[in-house]
This record gives C-alpha cells, structure tokens and sequence, in this order.
C-alpha cells in the first residue's frame, strides 16, 4: 500500500512555474487579439457617442471641421482611461472561454501548470496597460480636457480665457499675505489688486491697492499705480497713504506664482498628482476640509489606474467557473461588480472630501479590497 501512495505521489503532476516562452507567447498572442479588437470598437463608440452629445452645439457655432476634429480627438483620452479597464477584463474573459471551448485549460491543468503561471503574460499586459493609464490620468487627460473645455467656450465667445479668473482672492501657504484680484489672468497682467501683508506674530503690517500687477521670473511681483498704508506694531493706527508708481515686492518673501495662484483656484480634480503634492507640501495650516479634498483625490488618483489589474482578477475566475456553461452570466457578473466598485469608490470620496472618512482610506481602501478579493478568486481557482 505504501509503495503504490509513493508511486502515486510521484505520478501526481507538479505545477511548473519555470519559464515557458512558447506558452507564454501563445497566450499573449491569443489575447492582445480580442483587447486590441475591444479598445477599437470601444474607442469608436464613445467618439460616437461624443458627435451625438456635442456636434450641434460646434454647428451652432459655426466651427470648422478642423476645430471639429481637434475638438474629439481631445476629448478621446478621457474616455480611454475607462475604456482600458473593461476592454482588459472582456478580453482575459473571452480568451479564458475560448481556451476551455477547446480544452486547452484542461490541458494546462493536467501538465501540472497552475492557472497564475498560465495567465502570467495577461498579468503583465495588465500591469503595463495599469502603468499607461496612469500617465493618461496624469500627463494626458488633465491638460486634453482643459484644452477641450477652452476650445468649446471660445467657440461661443471669442474673447473666452480659461485661465481668467474674476475676484480672486488667494492666501499665501505661509499666511502672511492675502490677495485680491479683480481681474487674475495666468499670463497676463493682474488688475485691480489688493495685498495685506501680516507680521509673523500675527498682526496686520500693511495693505497695497495697485491697478496693476506683473509677475517676473527671478524678480519678484512689480506692483504699479498703488498707494500702500503701514500699520504699526498691533496692527492699528494706520500711516498716511504713500502713493507710488512702481514697487517691487522681492520673490523671496512673494514666493507665489501665478500659476500657483490659479491652481488654488481650481477644482482639486483638474490637477495632476503632482501639483496636489506640491500644494500640500507648500501650504502650511492648510483648513483641515481643503487638505481632506486635496488628500482623498490624490489618493483616488493614485488608486484608479490599477482598476486594469481588479479587472483581470475578477475575470480570469470567472471564465474558468464556467468554460463549459458559458460566458455570458460570467460577464454580467464581472461587470456588475466593477460597476459596485465604481460606485464604491465613487461614495469613499465623497465621504473623504467631507471628512467622514480618513482620506487615504477613502482614496485607496476600495482598490485595495478589490484586489485582494480578486487575487484571493484567483488562487481559489488555480
């Protein structure tokens, strides 16, 4: 009896882990064909979709049909940062479907090779299309939008500024000064300006009214047509008004930019990680509900792009389940809980921005049990 247990030990497939370049380069071929197929049809559906929603807003306006095509093309990356994600998991799907319609997986099995060695080239096209998608989100789709939204205003008024702001007021991140703007244009002159300047005990040392305002590189901000009114040591009695025509406010101690300025004053979700960071790093005492915007999108930011990976995850089990029976119910599965995902993510920053819940809980927590309930499907089916 126990020479037969050994002999049946011995005769038990193992699963291989080694290098297999022919397998491997098998299954990658069979799946870039449907996700290529996939990101295409889906690409021309969402242009599609694009026309109906805002061609006859362009015709109105009469654009051409170069602005026309400028226009949808910019529009294109943000709709292929979620067209990345549901053309991985469809493809893995059909690919794993089509391997058990021909018994192929039955055939890995009975060679000893575990399903997570069999899918390793689907893992990584996944981890390279999560590292594109990425930099879509932070390189591409913040900028193409912007220039989309530009391009569509100017169209109905042509002196439309996108980075033309009306009464702005800005705090600077050490929290010694606050400007006003009547008129703030990112690179342009600012008019109508009003500047308080704080002692750093605390108490007001002086107030600036200018008509203009001029940011130089390595210079500082030159102030001009003003009248400025010191104040003493509390903060009261103020000085008689000095007019002048021309002042120099040094860059040391106006560190500010105009674009750090206007970043302030845009929506936390038209910035790139980058820029979060360093506003986060820069503003110091930040109000604890600008940082817990700040801080959940950055985290939701950094959290989206490996939705590619849950995909995979997620659909990889799910064909396997059912090669025989079909794939159909295993779509509509897999689709359902990347939609409960979507919403999950979507609820945990809303609860971030307001506080509710710590932001990199909110920004990161549903991505992380996502893929740790999909890895956990996959070895449950190795």
């Amino acid at each position: 009896m126990e020479s037969e247990k050994i002999d049946s030990l011995e005769h038990t497939p193992r699963k291989k882990k080694a290098l297999m370049p022919i397998l491997d380069f098998y299954i990658l071929k069979e799946y870039l064909i449907p996700l290529t197929v996939l990101i295409l049809g889906f690409i021309i559906l969402f242009v599609m979709g694009n026309i109906f929603e805002d061609l006859k807003e362009l015709l109105e306006n009469k654009a051409s049909l170069k602005v026309m095509i400028q226009f949808f093309l910019l529009k294109l990356p943000g709709n292929i940062r979620f067209i990345l994600p549901i053309s991985v998991m469809l493809a893995c799907m059909y690919t794993m479907a089509n391997f058990g319609k021909n018994m192929e997986i039955i055939a890995m099995r009975a060679s000893g090779i575990s399903m997570q060695r069999c899918c390793a080239s689907i893992y990584l096209v996944a981890l390279i299309i999560t590292g594109v998608n990425f930099w879509f989100n932070e390189a591409i789709v913040p900028t193409s939008e912007i220039r989309a939204e530009m391009l569509r205003k100017s169209l109905g008024s042509e002196s439309y500024k996108y980075n033309v702001f009306d009464m702005l007021t800005y705090r600077s991140p050490d929290k010694l000064s606050t400007w006003f703007f009547k008129y703030f244009d990112v690179q342009g002159m600012q008019q109508g300006v009003i500047i308080k300047r704080y002692r750093p005990t605390g108490p007001l040392e002086w107030t600036l009214e200018a008509k203009r305002a001029e940011f130089l590189p390595n210079e500082g901000w030159r102030i001009c047509d003003g009248t400025i009114v010191h104040y003493n040591k509390e903060g009261f009695l103020p000085g008689p008004p000095l007019d002048f025509v021309e002042k120099i406010l040094d860059e040391k101690q106006f560190s500010e930019t105009p674009q750090d300025i206007a970043n302030h004053a845009r929506p936390a979700q038209e910035l790139s990680s980058l820029v979060i960071i360093d506003i986060l790093r820069k503003t110091k005492n930040m109000a604890e509900t600008s940082e817990n915007v700040y801080r959940t999108t950055l985290y939701s930011r950094l959290a989206f792009p490996w939705i590619c990976i849950i995909a995979v995850f997620l659909g990889i089990p799910l064909a396997v389940r059912n090669e025989r029976s079909g794939i159909f119910m295993s779509i509509v599965i897999a689709v359902a809980i990347m939609v409960v995902y979507q919403l999950t993510s979507n609820a945990f920053c809303i609860l971030g921005c307001r506080g509710y819940v710590p932001p990199i809980i909110a920004g990161l927590g549903p991505t992380i049990a996502f893929i740790i309930y999909g890895w956990l499907n996959v070895r449950k089916h190795n």
